[in-house]
């Protein structure tokens, strides 16, 4: 779909004659349903943060990019199933399929909250379930049994933390629902949503042990830094999200009641640390496009920065409800303001980029 290949993502090869819109949907991202994971949670945020009518306007444009993209990707699967086939054991661009998961919770959680659909939310946390166990086991299996591997520092990104959000994004949504659900399902539910909460935090721990050892033992150039490098921190976000919700729930079911303090410290053990990744993130990313003049074009993975800023201001947002922390107030707002700007300067990169692939794909005589 982009019409410049990923700054940090080596692409799916496609044949040389191929039309520039064939030659997009052959090398399409797979992570480019973070479009829809960015759109949603600025969406929430928006409704959260009390501006209902922009929240409702981004909810009709995600609806649209989520039928869009699955379109595309089943016509990714019908014209080029080998490239498909070879993003989904890459080590690099496989775990770029974890947005759908990610990208499904996100838009349950928005039929829940502003279309208040019980119906809808159930369907969408039933597709993401099947996507999450689909993608997790095909996924992490092909990479441990494939007999060709890169070097670590060759194969390991930023990107390989979306495996925590769509984890995380399950137990959101889950926590959603269980708020919403009567018995006897509820404490089936609050429960499926604290095991996800947990199982995503130990994740987070095991894949950020690697890229941090990454970041600090092995030559890091400007092209490393890539745009999912953001999911650092919007990985503890998203957690703080889920325990933030699970701390809410918690007089519906008597174990989340008997686990209430180490929810609440875990949960802010995850907001300081997504906390702590900002400055750091800024910083590198002055090194990489003012020290280093690294070109700021548009990418798709940049929706995987955008991302990060609105679950930010959210997750902060439902901490405070949750925790009675009244005095943080002025953050959410702040990082949904800059969460706006920078999916509006995502969303004018796609415009462009889309244009000069339907322009190229003219000019080559487009077969319609």
């Amino acid at each position: 779909m982009s019409a410049l290949p990923s700054t940090s993502l080596p692409p799916t090869p496609a044949a040389p004659s191929a039309l520039p819109w064939r030659a997009g949907l052959a090398t399409l991202a797979p992570a480019y349903f973070g479009l829809v994971m960015a759109t949603g949670i600025v969406s929430i945020g928006c409704n959260l943060l009390g501006w209902p009518g922009l929240a409702r306007a981004l909810f009709a444009f995600n609806l649209l990019a989520y039928v869009v993209l699955w379109l595309l990707t089943l016509a990714r699967l019908a014209l080029f199933p080998r490239a498909l086939l070879h993003d989904l054991v890459d080590h690099l661009r496989g775990p770029g399929f974890f947005t759908a998961v990610a990208a499904t919770s996100v838009l349950g959680a928005q039929v829940l909250l502003l279309q208040e659909s019980l119906a809808g939310g159930l369907v969408l946390w039933g597709v993401a379930l099947v996507l999450w166990l689909a993608l997790t086991y095909a996924i992490f299996t092909a990479l441990t049994v494939k007999e060709q591997k890169p070097p670590l520092q060759d194969g390991i990104s930023g990107a390989w933390l979306l495996a925590v959000v769509a984890t995380q994004s399950l137990a959101v949504l889950s926590a959603l629902l269980a708020a919403r659900i009567g018995q006897p399902y509820k404490l089936e539910m609050n429960f499926f949503a604290l095991s996800m909460w947990l199982w995503g935090g130990m994740l987070y721990i095991w894949m950020m042990s690697l890229i941090f050892y990454r970041y600090t033992f092995f030559r890091f150039l400007p092209g490393d830094l890539s745009p999912p490098y953001w999911i650092n921190m919007g990985a503890m976000a998203i957690s703080t999200l889920a325990g933030s919700l699970l701390i809410v729930n918690a007089p519906q079911a008597p174990f989340l009641e008997s686990v209430l303090p180490f929810t609440k410290g875990f949960t802010i053990f995850y907001w300081a640390t997504g906390t702590w990744w900002i400055p750091m993130l800024l910083v590198l990313g002055v090194w990489r496009h003012v020290h280093k003049r690294f070109p700021l074009r548009y990418d798709p993975l940049y929706w995987g920065a955008v991302f990060p800023l609105g679950m930010y201001a959210t997750s902060t947002q439902e901490l405070i409800i949750a925790m009675r922390l009244d005095f943080l107030g002025w953050v959410p707002q702040g990082f949904l303001g800059v969460a706006l700007l920078a999916w509006l300067a995502a969303f004018i990169g796609l415009v462009r980029s889309v244009r000069g692939v339907l322009v190229a794909s003219r000019r080559a005589g487009w077969q319609s």
